[in-house]
């Protein structure tokens, strides 16, 4: 797999930037391929921000049948494994590549780090609506129109100011999009304790430990991000919460209906430490294990 360090190695097929840290490519209707490069598996140095209209390829979009109806955005950070097989688009798009090092000393350089679709895989793009498409069209020139231009010591501040507007607006219509997905494919919160709950039932914990957020997200077909963003969306709190939820809630189960010593249990659930349940439990609780089998075995007397 090759890494690309520098916007001069990512292509020769794409003209040099003058800026070595920043780069625009537009793709041009009727003629596609000037929006990436070869077909390759690779990874780079660099952000990249990508609007396009995929017809066919092995650069998916998603799981329903309007995916690929209208464009997507592409968000991929440093490091990121990029795949295009067989990739063939329509219409125009454009691509925004820049190096970190381009935000040095800039508010950005910290705030980027909190845009967690970055994080996504790319078949949990972005799906825009053509009034959302226009929106990030009319960005995007505006970054064109001040790179392009003579300029002086406020355009690199401007070009930022328009990127984070990009982003902004991506995080509005990512929600946008987490709605419309609940509709089409009912509430996540379902699958994911049904999921959860296999994990469990198909002997997983055993083989593999205690459930993480990837290890769920994958028997969902999402990315962990993705998924957790989908969660807390609908629910008001993280895959991990949820987690610790249904670890802590078959904890209360196994306290109360057996003679398991606490690091029994622990180590039934999956816990290699003990005491990190303990304190996983008390986080969950306000009470350890063996103060809560105290107390709901006295409630049982009294009752």
């Amino acid at each position: 797999m090759k890494h690309f360090k520098s916007l001069s190695e990512l292509s020769n097929s794409l003209p040099l930037s003058e800026n070595p840290l920043f780069k625009l490519i537009t793709c041009i209707d009727r003629c596609p391929d000037t929006c990436g490069i070869a077909e390759k598996k690779y990874t780079t140095d660099f952000y990249t921000i990508a609007f396009k209209k995929v017809l066919s390829g092995n650069f998916y979009y998603g799981r329903t049948k309007y995916d690929h109806n209208e464009g997507s955005m592409t968000y991929v950070k440093p490091g990121q494994v990029v795949e295009l097989k067989n990739l063939k688009l329509e219409g125009s798009g454009f691509t925004i590549m820049f190096h970190p090092d381009f935000l040095n000393g800039e508010s950005l350089h910290q705030t980027i780090k909190k845009y967690s679709f970055f994080d996504y895989e790319t078949n949990e793009a972005l799906h825009v609506s053509p009034r959302e498409e226009e929106i990030m069209w009319e960005l995007f020139r505006k970054i064109e129109t001040e790179y392009n231009s003579s300029q002086d010591e406020y355009s690199k501040e401007i070009i930022l100011d328009h990127i984070e507007a990009i982003l902004k607006y991506s995080q509005r219509f990512y929600k946008r999009q987490f709605m419309n997905r609940n509709e089409l494919t009912g509430t996540i919160i379902s699958k994911f304790n049904t999921a959860i709950r296999q994990y469990f039932e198909n002997s997983a914990l055993q083989a593999n430990g205690l459930p993480t957020v990837a290890a769920i997200a994958a028997q969902l077909k999402m990315s962990p991000g993705y998924m957790s963003d989908l969660l807390r969306q609908e629910t008001g709190r993280s895959a991990i919460d949820h987690i610790h939820s249904y670890l802590i809630s078959e904890a209360k189960n196994l306290l109360i209906g057996n003679d398991l010593t606490v690091a029994q249990i622990a180590y039934q659930l999956g816990f290699e430490n003990p005491p990190y349940f303990s304190r996983l439990f008390r986080k969950e609780t306000g009470i350890n294990p063996v103060a809560y089998r105290k107390q709901k075995a006295l409630t049982m007397l009294t009752n």
